[in-house]
């Protein structure tokens, strides 16, 4: 059986404009994504692709979908969310384009572009929202429940030059 984002690419190029659109969801162990930091075993990449063929090889748009998950930077809280990126690229027989990629054997396989988004897009620091506080530095105090009642740690004493500069600002 033909891996489903192996695409015949002869029915494509026989007319410039000719266009295709490619609807598939793949398990991220058929893109060979291993990584259980962020994904769940079994999790399945939703791919939805619009081909349009060139005079010199074929558009490929569209957008790629995939859970996630992993563990707040700030707060250490579990978190996750659903990925969503988009897709762009240029396949090509004869490589014209440094960015393309190559058509091999009349075949367009899109499992490295869709394998390279989901690893690359994927949060690998994420935070649980964007203005999540933290935990406090010196007694580990979730700062978006309470607030600690520890003083703000001394200053680095190689800091001084610049905390006179601060003082100095008419601004403050």
């Amino acid at each position: 059986m033909a891996h489903p984002l192996l695409v015949n690419a002869v029915e494509i190029l026989r007319r410039p404009g000719t266009e295709r659109d490619l609807t598939v969801e793949i398990a991220l162990a058929d893109l060979e994504v291993d990584d259980p930091e962020r994904f769940d075993e079994g999790a399945v990449v939703d791919v939805r692709l619009h081909l349009e063929s060139l005079s010199d090889g074929v558009v490929v748009d569209g957008t790629v979908r995939v859970a996630w998950h992993g563990t707040c930077r700030r707060c250490l809280d579990p978190t996750g969310g659903v990925l969503q990126s988009e897709i762009h690229e240029l396949y090509q027989r004869v490589l014209t384009d440094p960015d393309a990629f190559e058509i091999e054997g009349d075949q367009l396989d899109l499992r490295p572009v869709v394998r390279e988004i989901v690893l690359l897009d994927a949060p690998s620091t994420p935070l649980c929202r964007p203005d999540c506080p933290g935990l406090c530095p010196s007694c580990g105090a979730r700062l978006a429940e309470t607030t600690c009642g520890c003083s703000a740690p001394p200053p680095d004493p190689r800091w001084g030059a610049l905390e006179g500069l601060r003082l100095d600002d008419p601004g403050d």
